[in-house]
């Protein structure tokens, strides 16, 4: 990771939240707006049923387990036509109330407990009447009944709850599962589209975490923050609503801490913002710093830096540790200091409400469901540190995701590219200069033609341009000045499909997918058959080693073919490129770095490959180009010499100083031979 990249990191790691990332995150959201929906509103009826719970609990316990809110009148049978069913007791035909349904001038009795004794006393005291346990079971018999259908309902509520956490966890996920695969399936086309010189700048590493890493970071914003946010909210207004309807003045009590979890937030996300910010531009230094000594291994060891390059991993290491420590101490704080709020509000709800239920002001359930809706309200609050951790890496993701997805394109097709139809091969560069950074030109005004069907080799000193034509061919890469056309028609205004299709490439670093051999040499294109990756196999000598091989066609490739040799990796890029059959093929040093027997293979097979169509030929080894209709020689990224092999020798300038280089203990030989 650059100097610029780390700076860029701490600039953007600790923003907790912003808008302008979240409305581009949301557009992404909106096809799927209906299961969101469905989302939402399944958290609203969740957070309903677990409001109800408490309240269920409460009714039973005051209204039928202690009974404190029910009285029993004297009626007359005849005058009672609707409600709980009558009793008879001692004489006394009674009747079930609440207290509040109580009627002026009746007889009203009371039930209440004398150690193991159960009395009906009369509300003015002077009448008391003894009840055997099986009058007592004759008078709670309808309180028993409603205590099984609370029991049945709240177990109703609860598989309700269940059934519907469910369902709205699967939806939610599924839905977050495919907001991740539009942003990944957008992120890789838009990485497809993007030109050679974006790849050249950002380290494969990191365009693998940003697909990968970075999406993950997002899935959990969205399921476990985004919507689940709605429910933190509906059971917090909840909660103070159904508190307020139950007791005013417990409610104050309860909600009388509220200011100083306020406050608390408040430093927590200051804090919170500072070391997340440290400690993730941290482990950014250790990833770049462990990503360069693995690519770096060979060189290590071969120079024995061990000992120093484990010294700079653990000063990064520990530096990450101290910011991972720091960042703790942070969450390990609020947490605890929530829970210190929450045990105050609980002191100060027992203290007061406990009062109150001694004094007979309120019944005990309703102290008993302030207590629970107490724990509900601080459920989300201690849940706050780990959204808003989400929330941070989220904010972050989306800001370097969004920097790729927001890199233009730097070839850029026209709007009605023009037809290439047969192509012929003839090639022109007309005045073309280029440079990959600002004006550093790497080719200065190079000018030349291919005509049809030649063979035109390039030669000439590491950096003179050789490998930059080839890639201005095929348009990774756009020139600043000048032209290059293909049978008269300038690249720039083909179709980069059209054009590609038609330029076959062969490198010397064979790149092998995952797979095996016939997969690499048809590259999944179904209009070429086994018959026809064979024959091209065979036409290039790669079928003798291939058929050697236990699976043959089916041979499974390691990641980047590392059990083949690298001839048969370069075999290999002939028979694909063959089996593309392209009317332009350019060989970039492709006969390099392999062993004589391979190259003899190689040199038979090229003569087949080079056949019928225009061909350019970048080579070190002067020897694979002698039959070259033209060999033209960069220097400084110019064009200095032009001819055949036997021409430029003759002429005795930069080309006959290559060839003397590569030649000079046998040249007696070799002269001869030329």
């Amino acid at each position: 990771m650059s100097v610029l990249d780390q700076f860029h990191e701490e600039q953007t790691l600790g923003k907790a939240y912003d808008g302008r990332l979240m409305r581009r995150l949301l557009r992404y959201a909106k096809p799927y707006w209906g299961l969101i929906a469905l989302c939402v509103v399944l958290l609203l009826v969740i957070a309903v049923t677990d409001l109800a719970r408490p309240y269920l609990v409460k009714v039973a316990i005051d209204d039928h387990i202690l009974g404190s809110n029910i009285s029993y009148i004297v009626v007359e049978p005849d005058t009672v036509t609707e409600g709980p069913e009558l009793i008879s007791l001692q004489g006394y035909t009674l009747q079930r109330v609440k207290h509040g349904e109580d009627q002026d001038g009746v007889l009203r009795f009371e039930l209440t407990r004398a150690g193991d004794q159960h009395l009906l006393t009369s509300s003015t005291g002077d009448l008391v009447l003894q009840l055997s346990p099986e009058e007592v079971s004759s008078l709670r018999s309808f309180d028993r009944a409603q205590i099984v259908r609370l029991g049945l309902l709240l177990f109703l509520v609860v598989t309700a709850g269940f059934v519907l956490n469910y369902i709205q966890a699967y939806a939610l996920q599924y839905t977050g599962q495919r907001i991740v695969f539009d942003i990944r399936q957008d992120i890789f086309t838009h990485l497809q589209r993007l030109a050679l010189a974006f790849f050249d700048g950002n380290p494969v590493g990191r365009l693998v975490t940003r697909v990968t890493n970075d999406t993950q970071n997002l899935h959990e914003m969205y399921t476990a923050v985004l919507v689940n946010l709605f429910k933190d909210i509906f059971m917090i207004l909840g909660i103070i609503v159904v508190m307020f309807r139950l007791n005013v003045r417990l409610a104050l009590v309860s909600l009388a801490t509220l200011p100083l979890i306020v406050v608390l937030t408040a430093v927590f996300r200051l804090k919170a913002r500072a070391a997340y910010r440290e400690t993730r531009v941290r482990l950014a230094r250790i990833n770049a710093n462990f990503a360069e000594n693995i690519s770096g291994m060979r060189l290590v060891q071969i120079f024995r830096q061990e000992k120093r390059k484990f010294k700079e991993f653990d000063d990064v290491n520990r530096s990450h540790f101290r910011a991972s420590m720091r960042e703790l101490n942070v969450f390990a704080v609020f947490r605890p200091s929530i829970e210190l709020v929450y045990s105050l509000a609980m002191a100060l709800l027992i203290w007061v409400g406990g009062g109150d239920v001694v004094r007979g002001a309120i019944d005990f359930g309703v102290l008993y469901a302030f207590v629970n809706y107490i724990e509900l309200f601080f459920r989300p609050i201690n849940d706050l540190t780990e959204k808003y951790n989400i929330m941070q890496a989220s904010m972050a993701s989306a800001e370097r995701i969004f920097l790729i997805m927001d890199e233009e394109p730097a070839i850029r097709e026209v709007a009605s590219p023009v037809p290439m139809e047969k192509v012929q091969g003839h090639i022109e560069f007309r005045n073309v200069w280029f440079a990959y950074i600002g004006e550093e030109w790497v080719l200065r005004d190079v000018s030349f033609t291919v005509e049809p069907g030649q063979t035109i080799a390039f030669v000439g000193a590491t950096g003179a341009g050789k490998s930059t034509i080839m890639n201005l061919l095929s348009r990774f890469y756009d020139i600043q000045k000048g032209q290059i056309l293909i049978d008269g028609k300038d690249i720039k205004e083909l179709s980069l499909d059209e054009l590609r299709r038609n330029v076959g490439l062969v490198m010397q670093d064979v790149f092998m997918f995952s797979g095996t051999i016939g997969e690499n040499i048809r590259l999944n294109n179904p209009a070429i058959d086994k018959e026809r990756v064979e024959r091209v196999a065979r036409h290039v000598n790669a079928h003798h080693f291939i058929d050697a091989l236990p699976k043959k066609y089916d041979e499974p490739v390691t990641e980047r073919g590392s059990t083949l040799s690298a001839g048969q990796r370069q075999l290999i890029a002939f028979a694909r490129a063959l089996a593309y059959d392209p009317a332009i093929l350019i060989l970039d040093e492709a006969t390099a770095n392999i062993d004589t027997e391979t190259e003899m293979l190689i040199q038979d097979a090229l003569p087949k490959l080079l056949a019928g169509r225009t061909s350019l030929v970048v080579a070190h080894r002067l020897s694979t180009i002698q039959d070259a209709d033209k060999i033209i020689v960069l220097h400084r990224g110019k064009i200095r010499e032009q001819g055949t092999h036997q021409e430029l020798l003759a002429a005795e300038g930069l080309y006959h100083n290559l060839f003397l280089l590569q030649y000079k203990e046998d040249f007696p030989k070799t002269e001869a031979m030329g």
